[in-house]
């Protein structure tokens, strides 16, 4: 289909084929998406999210020092481990009863800001815009490419392409100007990463109660000089995919429709405020609003809350259509919590893992990841809360709670300013993000570089603070404190693609359960007990199908960007098989045969 015809508003005699794309990888291959697409009417008509992969960490987790939680949860992913040291810190820093010194505070805030700067960009630049590349789209959409030869840049005084044709083939593979330009960048930012943290991707100097990290002048000026090296890259990249996503919705009338869910996003917050918090649950909720990215659950546009503790005890964990016993039936870990609410059973703290392993059956079970859901009082449904990638729920929760206010970052109510200096060529600049109309693929991936500069500019003012406290002398990093008999805690963060959450148990002064949440369990969540498909099925199933191409060449190119617009933990390999699809039914009509037009 190419830009100049209409998308058809009658329904043809169903085409459908049978086509799966497994592995969609993290860093390991145990990501599939398996489909059925009417190429008739082209849509995609059913989607099946799997994971062929246990890896049970809440198992092995239980009966060791809860000390060990941080080094060990951080080996759960080889891109993101930091995320979980971190939030696994905050979990066991309620259990302990110890607040860490402000400046370590910060120095967490800038490795978690230079994760962030890091991560999205290699992933938004290096693997997300391979699908939008030239190449890939002269191999998918030709006549597309042909109208962004035609189209002048709006931005091109920014980021310096003429045309859309022009920054596509900047973000060729391993040719392509922008995307060499992107791995010099996520280099940088690695090495800012390391200056806070020690080692990239499992820190070896964050630790419950403080860091071990030498809080040098040097450290942060050293930090500080980096980051002015990327800022100008910063500014650039938001323009580049400005222009880019203007034009594909320009060019391919309908394209908000790919990958497009109602909007059922969560974030549980990042960037902790040390003059606010203090890791005690019955404060949970002031310190949570404290936080330089507000928490918070958007449901239809509205934001329905952004207290953590009502996040909290509105967890639930579903199984459905994952390979697991239920555990409903024994007795809980946690029946209420420390203000008195009750717990649920299907709550992480009360979780218990017992894996059944068993042979797909998408009538049944197909996946072991399990359905994280987040219960509605409201309405009483479970909803499928999705991330957006990670940014555009950050963005979206921290914009309408309207509670950022800070010299370089504003939450308007309706969107996020982002103030950014001067760097080595473009001016000091401020940039705005606004709610968009929908929650779909390219809004998911748009919102990325956004977040990008939004973890810049908080960096700056991390640094001011952290610089700051040193001239000052306040140089306390740790503070120290005893394992309790028995506690819980939990902790909550924001993993690169979104939410993240840790809850521990300790009973004994063991770990007697530990769940982490990361993002990808989310998103990637398979059918739950009452049907309703996770985010990744709901985003794909009935998206339409603009590839030009045919079954016999088909690239699922429309399908993969909205698979990867929820960053799925680094797809770094996709491999698709079955060949040329296996044909399941073909209808038409008698009298005019199935070519007709």
């Amino acid at each position: 289909m190419t830009t100049t015809e209409a998308r058809p508003t009658e329904r043809k005699p169903p085409q459908l084929v049978d086509m799966s794309w497994d592995p969609i990888t993290r860093i390991i291959g145990n990501l599939g998406i398996y489909t059925k697409i009417d190429f008739a009417n082209r849509e995609v008509v059913e989607c099946h999210s799997t994971s062929s992969l246990f890896r049970g960490y809440s198992v092995f987790m239980k009966g060791k020092d809860p000390r060990d939680a941080g080094f060990i949860t951080s080996r759960i992913c080889g891109i993101c481990g930091d995320n979980h040291t971190t939030c696994s810190d905050y979990a066991q820093q309620m259990a302990y009863g110890v607040k860490p010194p402000p400046l370590a505070e910060h120095i967490v805030n800038l490795g978690e800001a230079a994760e962030y700067m890091f991560d999205h960009t290699i992933f938004q630049d290096n693997l997300v815009f391979v699908d939008f590349c030239e190449a890939m789209v002269k191999a998918t959409n030709p006549g597309v490419l042909a109208r962004a030869e035609r189209t002048e840049a709006p931005r091109g005084d920014i980021h310096g392409y003429r045309t859309i044709a022009d920054i596509m083939k900047a973000f060729n593979p391993f040719e392509g100007e922008v995307y060499k330009e992107a791995l010099k960048v996520s280099r940088v930012t690695r090495e800012m990463f390391c200056l806070m943290e020690g080692r990239h991707v499992h820190p070896s100097t964050l630790y419950p109660g403080g860091v071990g990290t030498m809080p040098q002048p040097t450290a942060f000026t050293d930090y500080l000089s980096r980051l002015m090296r990327v800022i100008d890259f910063v500014k650039k990249a938001v323009a580049m995919n400005d222009d880019v996503f203007d034009f594909f919705y320009e060019a391919l009338p309908g394209y908000e429709e790919v990958g497009r869910r109602r909007v059922l996003l969560g974030c549980w917050g990042a960037f902790q405020d040390p003059k606010v918090v203090d890791y005690r649950y019955e404060s949970m909720n002031t310190w949570g609003k404290a936080m330089y990215v507000t928490p918070g659950i958007v449901v239809d546009g509205e934001l329905v809350t952004n207290n953590l503790v009502d996040i909290n005890l509105g967890l639930r964990i579903m199984l459905g259509s994952s390979y697991y016993e239920d555990w409903v039936n024994e007795d809980p870990f946690v029946t209420h919590d420390p203000l008195g609410n009750p717990v649920d059973m299907r709550h992480p703290w009360n979780q218990t893992t017992v894996p059944v392993p068993q042979k797909r059956d998408f009538d049944d079970k197909y996946s072991w990841v399990m359905s994280p859901r987040w219960f509605d009082q409201r309405t009483g449904d479970h909803l499928a809360l999705d991330t957006g990638g990670g940014p555009l729920a950050r963005l979206w929760t921290t914009a309408l709670s309207g509670l950022v206010d800070t010299p370089y970052v504003k939450a308007t109510g309706h969107s996020v300013r982002i103030s950014l200096p001067k760097g080595e060529s473009l001016p000091e600049t401020t940039l705005e993000w606004r709610i968009p109309r929908w929650s779909n693929t390219i809004e998911r991936d748009r919102a990325r570089p956004y977040f990008v500069a939004y973890a810049a500019a908080m960096a700056l003012q991390f640094l001011e603070e952290a610089m700051g406290m040193v001239r000052a002398g306040e140089t306390k990093v740790f503070e120290n404190y005893e394992v309790p008999d028995e506690a819980i805690g939990c902790g909550f963060h924001e993993a690169v693609r979104g939410v993240l959450s840790h809850h521990l148990v300790i009973k004994d002064k063991k770990i007697a359960n530990y769940h982490p949440y990361p993002p990808t369990p989310w998103n990637a969540s398979p059918r739950d007990m009452y049907g309703t498909p996770g985010p990744y099925e709901d985003a794909v199933q009935g998206q339409p199908i603009f590839e030009e191409n045919g079954p016999d060449d088909f690239k699922g190119v429309d399908i993969m960007r909205t698979v990867r617009s929820f960053d799925p933990c680094l797809p770094c390999g996709v491999h698709m098989y079955v060949g040329k699809g296996k044909t399941l039914t073909t209808l038409h009509s008698p009298t005019y045969g199935a070519n007709h037009g």
